[in-house]
């Protein structure tokens, strides 16, 4: 989470005192709208009446649904945050997500690039001038959020908490969710835009041209910069080649064999067998082998 500089800490007192509403539930909101790029908000905090949203342009709902008065609080300070973060260099990321609510689900599509306009912020109390806000990153860091290596993402997004960088070029995906950033392979996919339940940690999907698919199901490259290695397809290990093994029933019938033909010499050597007959019997037994 970044942290606040002695000014931007000093805004969000002076907002929050004008608004009635404690520096936390303000510094919270001013995350969330962030998070929405500035054109809208997904917030639970109890001094906005729990869970709610918010879009540029006047949309807001809250869990305190028939409060019109804080309703419209909460709409006009999401609206001066958006109007504080617009001058912010490096919080409002170009082609974002366009947002739309449709019923359940919070709908998102890559937009074209959005231009900011520079200058000092005015509010009730004055001119803020162009101050800094938040700690900047340390020296030699860009600040990229993304994993290193990857420049440039075509469009950059982010709602419920969660961030997007989209590479086509090199069809990687990058989320940022729950402290942890998680790059993926887009393989084929054109991306288009993504959707995300309206709950906080609810399913990310995208659309492509073959519709709508679930992110779990690309292959995932890194987790915070350590590299995931490919599950190759299981195999199943190769019976081992089992050592010759003698056929003791076939070697004693062999000797056998052979002790019959010497017995069968002998007769023949004493005469008791004729030649013929030693090579018949010898050649009938030698058919056995």
């Amino acid at each position: 989470m970044r942290q606040l500089t002695p000014e931007g800490q000093q805004i969000i007192n002076n907002i929050a005192q004008r608004y009635n509403f404690s520096p936390d539930a303000v510094f919270s909101m001013l995350q969330s709208v962030i998070n929405g790029n500035g054109s809208m908000a997904q917030f639970s905090h109890p001094e906005f009446g729990g869970s709610g949203q918010w879009m540029k342009g006047g949309m807001i709902m809250l869990g305190d649904m028939f409060n019109n008065g804080l309703k419209n609080t909460v709409g006009g300070l999401c609206q001066e945050l958006s109007n504080l973060i617009a001058n912010q260099p490096g919080l409002i990321q170009s082609g974002s997500f366009q947002s739309q609510n449709q019923g359940t689900q919070q709908q998102s599509n890559f937009g074209g690039n959005s231009s900011v306009t520079g200058g000092q912020q005015q509010n009730s109390s004055g001119p803020i001038g162009p101050v800094s806000l938040f700690v900047p990153p340390p020296a030699g860091s860009s600040g990229d959020w993304w994993p290193t290596g990857l420049q440039f993402p075509n469009s950059t997004g982010a709602q419920n908490n969660v961030r997007y960088a989209y590479f086509a070029t090199i069809r990687r995906l990058a989320i940022e969710a729950n402290g942890h950033v998680t790059l993926y392979d887009t393989l084929d996919h054109q991306i288009g835009g993504f959707s995300q339940q309206q709950s906080i940690g609810g399913s990310i999907t995208f659309t492509s041209q073959y519709g709508l698919v679930d992110v779990n199901s690309l292959p995932i490259i890194s987790i915070d910069n350590v590299p995931v290695q490919k599950q190759d397809d299981f195999q199943p290990e190769p019976f081992p080649i089992q050592p010759n093994i003698v056929n003791t029933q076939g070697v004693n019938q062999e000797a056998d064999i052979f002790a019959a033909i010497e017995k069968l010499a002998n007769l023949k050597d004493k005469g008791i067998l004729t030649d013929e007959e030693f090579s018949t019997k010898k050649a009938e037994l030698l058919a056995r082998l």
